[in-house]
């Protein structure tokens, strides 16, 4: 097994920068599907590009790699112990090389690991079984979209829906209305995992493990069946879209698994996975540890055609004509300007914009900022950084979900005079409210496109706050080209907003029962 920790680490790589073949085929059919003079196509073509970029630099696909989860199914006498030692050094090596994002926070004192070891982190499971070679499947499932995991349990009343039974209509309303709760806040459009019954542990760890499915299998159970080809068609028709921009496109795949429950209850569970749905898995030889076989199919071996997404990404404006205008600002930017945009325009950034994430928010509500924040742009991101004698390089840098940041937006908008956030997946009535009253507008990047927006970042001008972890320090960073749109403006006007109610309204329509 000498070889099972550069296995594991190879197993890491491939999984955080080049999406399995069966997603990037869900990718086209999304693309070929949507309109692509809108905004959701234009977040297509972005993700595409994106796609490509990231394989090609061998750089992660979304700088949130997630919490690393391992299945490794092993033959009788296997060795799980030292499996164990192995996972953990090929993750530290994984991390140190910038392929994993420090993730492992302490829960009390926020503290991060820097290495993404600590009490629970990376998850393993071990199952034995009988055949004589080793599978180790391998999710990075970034926060933003489990974040948006959900569980009920039956009966209910839904939103829209009604009365959920515990029945197959009401796990039926169950799984539509978590579509519709996570908007485009998991970065739609996304890929569904569902488990039925089982206790609350279970039950998401059965919702999990739908993942791993390749999404071109048909469910044995035949109302299962029935059933995920009936939310793939349906969950399109709610409006919700790509980032939740609107659109034909919010749903990419939908898993459905069962296991037996309590006669006292009944749970659906729901884990939601985003575009960037990072999974593959190896078959191991147990005498050497070597890769004998991968377990999804090769990315590179479905063609994003690279230099149409580039074309399509980098037309900006003219991708979405008719719908807004393109807008270059020099930061730092004023409130004259800020109040000339609409919903619906791009605007590219040039000069200097800053990170801030829970940790620094947080911070800024009680204490000064450590440079002046007048005119500024605050990006919502959490980076993949790596430094070298030449200093700091950002190797991934996508948009986090805004929404956590709500409670303190506002407030920091207006005592610094910041004039722009940059996030995904929008903010509520108090940001609306303080970029209204303030001058401010909230731009949304599309989610996960990591390497795309890392090629905007010129140069890393300083950062502050190194205490808090990589992912959550300050960043001061020269962009050029850094394109996003207006989603909320300074008139009181949220394209989020607006996407809600109207796919609050096509949700009603699948109230009646469909499966009796």
């Amino acid at each position: 097994m000498k070889h099972f920790e550069e296995s594991m680490y190879k197993l890491i790589v491939e999984t955080s920068t080049n999406l399995p073949g069966d997603v990037r085929r869900a990718v086209n059919r999304g693309r070929a599907a949507e309109d692509a003079a809108t905004r959701a196509g234009l977040a297509l073509a972005t993700i595409a590009q994106n796609i490509e970029m990231a394989e090609q630099e061998v750089s992660p696909i979304c700088q949130d790699t997630g919490m690393p989860t391992f299945i490794v199914h092993t033959p009788v006498g296997a060795n799980q112990i030292e499996m164990k030692k192995a996972i953990y050094q090929a993750v530290v090596r994984a991390t140190k090389d910038g392929k994993l994002r420090p993730n492992s926070v302490d829960s009390l004192t926020g503290a991060n690991s820097g290495d993404n070891l600590g009490p629970g982190t990376p998850v393993i499971h071990f199952e034995q079984w009988e055949q004589d070679k080793i599978d180790v499947r391998l999710i990075l499932k970034g926060g933003g979209c489990e974040n948006k995991n959900i569980q009920y349990s039956l009966p209910t009343e839904l939103e829209g829906l009604g009365k959920a039974g515990r029945d197959l209509d009401g796990i039926r309303k169950c799984i539509l209305h978590s579509i519709y709760q996570a908007q485009g806040q998991g970065c739609s459009a996304g890929f569904i995992g569902v488990g039925i019954g089982g206790d609350r542990t279970t039950g998401y760890e059965l919702a999990k493990q739908q993942l791993f499915r390749h999404l071109d299998d048909v469910n044995p159970n035949e109302d299962l069946a029935k059933l995920e080809d009936y939310i793939l068609e349906n969950a399109n028709k709610l409006g919700i879209g790509t980032m939740g921009f609107g659109g034909e496109v919010t749903l990419l795949g939908c898993k459905i698994g069962v296991m037996n429950r309590l006669p006292a209850s009944f749970f659906v569970s729901v884990a939601y996975n985003c575009w960037a749905f990072r999974r593959q898995g190896v078959m191991i030889e147990p005498a050497t540890g070597e890769i004998a076989e991968w377990l999804y199919e090769a990315g590179n071996e479905v063609r994003m055609n690279a230099a149409s997404e580039a074309a399509a990404a980098s037309a900006g404006s003219a991708a979405v004509q008719g719908q807004g205008r393109e807008i270059v600002l020099q930061t730092p930017i004023s409130e004259e300007q800020i109040r000339s945009l609409r919903v619906g325009d791009v605007v590219v950034i040039r000069g200097e914009m800053h990170t801030g994430r829970d940790a620094l928010h947080k911070y800024l509500m009680d204490h000064d900022a450590p440079i002046d924040l007048n005119g500024a742009v605050i990006y919502h991101c959490g980076p993949v950084m790596l430094k070298d004698e030449e200093g700091w390089h950002v190797k991934a840098a996508g948009p986090t979900t805004s929404i956590r940041e709500e409670p303190y937006q506002g407030e920091i908008l207006k005592k610094f005079g910041i004039r722009a956030v940059i996030g995904k997946g929008g903010m509520g009535p108090k940001t609306l409210q303080a970029l209204q009253e303030h001058g401010g507008v909230y731009l949304n990047a599309i989610g996960g496109a990591a390497q795309y927006y890392a090629e905007c970042i010129k140069k890393v001008n300083g950062v502050d706050f190194m205490e808090f972890g990589i992912p959550e320090a300050m960043w001061h960073l020269e962009v050029d080209g850094f394109a996003a749109i207006v989603t909320m403006d300074s008139h009181g006007n949220s394209l989020h907003a607006d996407v809600s109610k109207d796919s609050a309204a096509k949700l009603a329509m699948f109230k009646d029962p469909v499966f009796s």
